[in-house]
């Protein structure tokens, strides 16, 4: 009888772990849908889409059209600022200033900065948030 016991125990035990990882899966899941989305996909013209980011963290362009004109949207949401530098590979005279971004809490802000023509190689954006739990996004597009 005891062995029976054993077994019952450790199969309602794992019944109860499956359960409690589909609930928690579940519940994940309805939270990340219940957050917007901050930047949309940028289509045919962008470089680079960083969907969603949370805290400090930076990303890298390469593969620059010179002919087109370049911009950078950055967007935040959750209470506090994000401040982003960048640092232009081939072309440090013209590295934008740095700027702060204002995140409200309850819905998202956005800002786009025009890097210019002519720009080639690639260049660094680093992102800084006043929180951890910061949501960020970005894009980099060369309209044609």
């Amino acid at each position: 009888m005891r062995h029976t016991f054993q077994v019952r125990t450790a199969v309602t035990a794992a019944a109860a772990a499956v359960a409690a990882m589909a609930l928690t899966l579940t519940a994940g899941a309805g939270q990340a849908a219940a957050q917007e989305e901050l930047l949309p996909h940028p289509g045919p013209d962008g470089l680079i889409w960083v969907p969603e980011m949370t805290g400090s963290s930076g990303f890298v362009s390469g593969g620059l059209a010179p002919s087109l004109d370049t911009y950078t949207t950055f967007a935040c949401e959750g209470g506090g600022s994000i401040t982003v530098s960048f640092t232009l590979d081939e072309h440090p005279d013209r590295n934008p200033a740095p700027f702060t971004l204002d995140c409200p809490a309850d819905g998202p802000s956005r800002i786009t900065v025009p890097l210019g023509t002519g720009l080639h190689g690639g260049f660094a954006a680093g992102v800084t948030t006043s929180t951890p739990t910061l949501r960020w996004a970005a894009t980099v597009v060369q309209p044609e």
